[in-house]
């Protein structure tokens, strides 16, 4: 009966370690963006602005000759409805 009892553990332990092992491998994948999801890797910013009173997406695009979608794109979580005076924005880099 104790050998039963023993191999139910080990067996317990190999699921255990594994699912571990799953579990990281799963969470390095979405951090370098690959893997499940599809998901890509952040933007890189390579220079920043502070918003001033009165910029929006449009003209701090155009004060920096970029197109708005490229804009959007190296500034993915902006909310162009509401950002703030000193607010950074990416002004050059990739969206990768």
């Amino acid at each position: 009966m104790a050998k039963a009892g023993s191999k139910m553990a080990l067996i317990l332990n190999v699921i255990l370690v594994l699912s571990l092992v799953l579990m990281i491998s799963v969470a390095e994948s979405r951090q370098v963006g690959i893997g499940f999801g599809g998901k890509k890797p952040a933007a890189v910013c390579a220079a920043v602005y502070g918003a001033e009173e009165g910029d929006t997406c449009t003209s701090v695009s155009e004060m920096f000759n970029l197109s708005l979608d490229f804009f959007l794109s190296i500034n993915p979580n902006i909310n162009c409805d509401n950002f703030f005076v000193g607010q950074w924005l990416c002004t050059a880099g990739s969206a990768n």
